[in-house]
């Protein structure tokens, strides 16, 4: 795709902050490939970050937003430039901000702004804000009109309200990650009280799995991972997991049965519901935080034979976010990366599909300056 200014306002009216243009890769389509586009950012408001991105962590929701695979509930507009989990260096600060400084290192995830007036976003939970969040792309941008750009791409402006620090003992490329995975993972640990005593599975060791293993174990609390294969054991392991169990074995189920306080599952197919629901022992719950892509059938004497429960969790609010930094600053937890260029995020997506990479993908932006 060749390089091209991205058709958003670039301000004039008295209520529109001046702009200035960045680079970014982008598709145009969701069967093209990604490649160089210029976009527009704002210049900081009073109350906004900017910050030049370092790293931006590779999500499979990118690639479901890029190819249009959510188009029912969240259809795509091109062109789309992707990217939330955002590390990168505050270059100018707007004159309210209180928070930042020029030259922290600090993060945006999913999200860029919400309401802030609802229960849930007063309560912290702006995941939940009922009246709509804004996510970091493909989401409309209030402010310059279109739509707002991601993280791939050499800066970005966010209201400071929606950025967090990252602690000076985490490694900003494996910190990337943990804007999505970490969060997505931490949440429901904290929320269904992870801890000493808790016998937690997670079922799945991919990008969302392996951080699991690592936040649950680091709360204290018993992890198993229960994958298809064994083919990841001495990951799950390494990772610090007590126990892994194959479920491609039937044995595993009978062995298991009763036996977990929470099961969290990161993957969106290949699930036979029932099966895992009587894993757990009263009133433990089965968290859903990997997207299914059919509904899920479930009957209903596994839940009400020992009370339990299937819920889902949906990444975290912004306390939340920078609690679990915190958390991992203070533990040295960061996600398993492989870093790449920009110009091979093409060949990175293709990877993603095939579970081609341990764990996580992470680009580092200074190559799309090259």
């Amino acid at each position: 795709m060749s390089e091209a200014a991205r058709q958003v306002p670039a301000g004039g009216s008295h209520d529109k902050p001046k702009t200035y243009t960045a680079k970014a890769f982008a598709a145009s389509s969701a069967k093209s490939s990604l490649g160089p586009l210029t976009i527009v950012r704002r210049d900081p408001r009073p109350q906004d970050v900017q910050i030049e991105i370092l790293y931006c962590g590779v999500c499979h929701s990118d690639l479901h937003q890029v190819r249009n695979e959510w188009e029912a509930a969240m259809p795509t507009v091109y062109p789309v430039v992707p990217g939330h989990e955002i590390v990168g260096r505050v270059v100018k600060v707007g004159t309210g901000v209180k928070k930042f400084k020029e030259g922290d290192i600090a993060a945006v995830g999913c999200l860029v702004d919400s309401c802030r007036v609802c229960g849930n976003c007063k309560a912290g939970n702006e995941q939940y804000c009922e009246n709509g969040f804004t996510l970091t792309y493909n989401a409309e941008d209030k402010i310059l009109g279109g739509v707002t750009c991601g993280g791939y791409s050499e800066s970005v402006v966010v209201d400071e309200a929606f950025v967090v620090k990252v602690p000076k003992s985490l490694d900003p490329a494996g910190a990337a990650p943990l804007l999505c995975a970490g969060i997505t993972l931490y949440s429901p640990l904290r929320h269904w009280h992870a801890g000493p005593g808790k016998k937690i599975a997670i079922l799945g060791l991919g990008g969302l799995g392996h951080m699991g293993v690592k936040l649950g174990h680091a709360m204290g609390a018993e992890i198993t991972v229960l994958s298809h294969s064994t083919r990841k054991q001495d990951d799950a392991k390494r990772l610090g997991a007590d126990a892994f169990f194959a479920t491609a074995d039937g044995a595993a189920f009978k062995k298991l049965a009763g036996y977990f306080d929470l099961i969290i599952c990161t993957v969106g197919t290949g699930v036979d519901w029932n099966a895992f629901v009587e894993l757990l022992k009263l009133d433990g719950s089965m968290v859903v935080v990997g997207v299914p892509e059919q509904n899920v059938p479930v009957s209903a004497m596994p839940l009400v034979g020992m009370r339990r429960s299937i819920s889902g969790s949906m990444i975290g609010g912004i306390k939340e976010t920078q609690e679990m930094l915190d958390f991992c600053g203070a533990h040295d937890i960061a996600a398993d990366i492989e870093t790449i260029p920009i110009q091979k995020v093409n060949e990175a997506f293709d990877r993603v599909v095939k579970s081609d990479v341990r764990y996580r993908f992470v680009i580092d932006i200074a190559s799309l300056k090259a």
